[in-house]
């Protein structure tokens, strides 16, 4: 017998952050700044990953030209890193759940608006790679349409305001620690997906869930998914990759899954 659990609070509308939310870039971004401060002799090594999460282009920037005390402006840093970048783009990889829940809102007539500190040209570029999330936004809002970014709550409130919602009607699903300070300020709900093991932080979000796949939209008074079973992952695809080993199907070795074996709702591929 399964318990119906409470409803968190209605809402009648969603705002989504975009990269580290809905696609992984952060692969492809530290792949791009390795390769870049090698050209001053440094050596990337991370450390800064969690400094410029979520934040917009130029203050990520700032951290980086001080922490590697690199001889050039951030404006510099951004004028030579942004189109090693946008060759890129087109190798984004979608995060687990987001073309589900994109397809579930879309499909249920849900106001969605897509909330970034990344530059509009920079959102468009990226999610043009996406088959129908550009005409699944209502609103698309960019951070240099703002004043402040993240982690401020302007660019949510603008959100909200071209949604036509209040913005106590809206649900903000962020995987950034500015992201749901912006949210929470705004004075919306949030759901955090955090990008960065330490979900311990994100203390001032109303619900931490560790991915797309997790979330139930029937908690906040959405339309439920049609494929969530109890104890049981939804109807997507799994992409598994790996060498053939003799007796095993590509990649399958590696989960000790023997060729002959029946695999429900999986997708061996390269």
């Amino acid at each position: 017998m399964s318990i119906a659990k409470p409803l968190k609070r209605l809402v009648s509308a969603v705002i989504l952050d975009l990269d580290g939310t809905l696609l992984h870039t952060d692969g492809i971004v530290s792949d791009v700044l390795k390769a870049f401060v090698v050209r001053y002799g440094k050596q990337w090594d991370g450390r800064e990953t969690q400094k410029i999460l979520g934040r917009t282009p130029l203050e990520a920037a700032a951290a980086v030209v001080e922490d590697y005390k690199l001889p050039c402006s951030a404006d510099d840093f951004l004028t030579q890193f942004t189109p090693l970048l946008y060759d890129q783009w087109c190798k984004i990889k979608v995060l687990p759940g987001a073309n589900r829940l994109i397809k579930h809102l879309s499909g249920h007539n849900v106001p969605m608006a897509l909330a970034s500190n990344s530059p509009r040209e920079n959102i468009e570029s990226k999610i043009s790679y996406q088959q129908g999330w550009m005409g699944s936004f209502s609103v698309i809002i960019a951070g240099d349409e703002v004043r402040t970014g993240k982690p401020s709550p302007e660019i949510f409130l603008e959100a909200a305001k071209r949604l036509n919602v209040k913005p106590s009607s809206c649900l903000v699903i962020e995987d950034s620690l500015p992201g749901v300070t912006a949210g929470k300020a705004a004075g919306m709900e949030v759901v955090a997906v955090p990008s960065i093991p330490k979900s311990h932080l994100y203390t001032e979000a109303d619900e931490v869930i560790n991915s797309l796949l997790d979330l139930q939209p029937e908690l906040w008074g959405l339309p439920p998914f049609e494929d969530w079973m109890e104890g049981a992952l939804p109807i997507e695809p799994w992409h598994i990759g790996g060498p053939v080993v003799k007796g095993f199907g590509r990649g399958s070795k590696v989960l000790g899954i023997p060729t002959g074996m029946y695999l429900p709702m999986c997708s061996l591929a390269e």
